[in-house]
């Protein structure tokens, strides 16, 4: 029927990924594609009853350890394997909750900086800032419990959108100290938890992230590198 309406013949209608930065896609895809895999693996539905195990595996495997990373240090032997876990700790979750709140956050902030500052930009605020989370918590602790999960990373992208408000209040007289706002509730909120239960050392990796993000900014938000280059020219 020619004129029968369909949602895509609206000239207003735009696919809901179409919004989204391709590597925020990218991200989200990585993200959700392991954890739905861990997730149908422990219904059962997928994989038999090998697949309960799964995700302790990749863990194991993939996750990121402080004492293998001190013993890497002590003893100057790197391995590519483990090595890697710098970068593939993020995509790993400890349950669908756990990803799930992980992922709408990277994807809400991911968005923002991919937009504002570039995509390469944003990719390296979420890569960087999961590998300086990842290395403060082995130097700063001795903690065995295996670190995973994206907040870090995604704690880097609280730390660029942080970065932003404060320019954006410096410009315009209003209180820098605002730009804070965020990062100072949900340490607030880690707080109270550790009141009702044990919250983990987790936290260090996040706060770390959140500072590699902001200091980050100084070379990936637009206008900052040029402002470098005129400071070391006036010299």
């Amino acid at each position: 029927m020619p004129n029968e309406y369909t949602p895509q013949n609206d000239p207003d209608f735009e696919p809901p990924f179409n919004k989204l930065p391709v590597v925020v896609v990218v991200l989200f895809l990585l993200m959700a594609g392991v954890e739905a895999v861990l997730s149908l693996g422990e219904a059962g539905l997928v994989g038999g009853p090998n697949a309960i195990g799964w995700r302790l595996a990749l863990v194991r495997d993939w996750g990121f350890s402080g004492d293998l990373f001190d013993a890497m240090i002590a003893q100057n032997y790197w391995t590519a394997q483990h090595v890697a876990r710098l970068i593939t700790y993020p995509f790993i979750h400890l349950s669908f909750t756990h990803a799930l709140l992980a992922i709408v956050l990277m994807l809400a902030l991911g968005k923002m900086a991919a937009e504002v500052m570039g995509q390469f930009a944003m990719l390296a605020l979420f890569m960087l800032s999961g590998i300086g989370g990842a290395l403060a918590y082995a130097l700063l602790l001795d903690d065995p419990v295996w670190l995973v999960g994206a907040y870090p990373s995604v704690y880097g992208l609280i730390g660029g959108y942080s970065f932003l408000m404060w320019r954006r209040l410096g410009a315009t007289g209003g209180q820098q100290m605002q730009a804070f706002t965020l990062i100072g509730m949900l340490m607030g909120l880690q707080l109270v938890w550790s009141l009702f239960g044990t919250v983990g050392n987790g936290w260090v990796a996040e706060l770390s992230g959140f500072i590699c993000g902001f200091l980050l900014c100084f070379l990936c938000a637009p206008g900052e590198w040029a402002k470098i280059l005129g400071r070391l020219r006036q010299r």
